[in-house]
């Protein structure tokens, strides 16, 4: 089943405001970004900002899901085994846009409006049913909860802020852990 990709779904005005309050963000942060700031940036009326978002929250929430659905978006892995180095290729992303990164953690975790706390999961779910048909339900269960939990923007705000890891040390960190993790079902896929 498809899952509707709510980027593809906005409207031209929307695209432009949430582009224009990302690339803000990623310029001064969330503190200083008013709504008159970013209709400015968006070539429209501050009166048009409100009629698509009423609230900052409303805002900030539409705006992360757009910046994880492009500016994160990442390529489906082929395999379960190629999950690691993506999971590489994301931490090395959110160490590029910091501020953006932070922004999709913080609100990942309230999982609304579009928001989705683990969107691979679903993706991990699949890829270990079709290659490790073997695993029973506890044990794929487990790990697709540890990879979409590597696979995070909140994970890489959490070893820099609070380990103050460097960007090439948590990418190195989360692959090496998600290969660890999948290592012992190597010699269980199906053939």
């Amino acid at each position: 089943m498809l899952e509707s990709d709510p980027v593809a779904e906005l409207t031209s005005t929307q695209k432009a405001i949430l582009t224009a309050y990302s690339e803000l963000i990623d310029e001064v942060g969330t503190d200083d970004v008013s709504f008159r700031l970013i209709a400015a940036r968006a070539g429209i009326g501050e009166r048009t900002v409100f009629r698509y978002y009423a609230t900052r929250v409303d805002l900030l929430l539409a705006t992360s899901a757009w910046i994880e659905g492009t500016i994160f978006a990442r390529q489906d892995s082929e395999s379960i085994f190629d999950v690691p180095l993506a999971i590489r290729e994301a931490m090395e992303a959110y160490d590029r846009r910091p501020e953006l990164a932070h922004v999709v953690a913080e609100t990942a975790m309230r999982g609304v409006n579009g928001s989705e706390p683990a969107p691979q999961r679903h993706r991990f779910d699949a890829l270990l049913r079709n290659e490790v048909p073997s695993l029973d339900a506890p044990e794929r269960r487990q790990l697709v909860a540890a990879l979409c939990h590597l696979d995070s923007s909140t994970t890489w705000v959490t070893m820099r802020r609070e380990l103050g890891m460097s960007g090439r040390d948590i990418a190195d960190a989360a692959m090496w852990t998600a290969e660890a993790l999948l290592d012992p079902i190597r010699d269980r896929t199906a053939r």
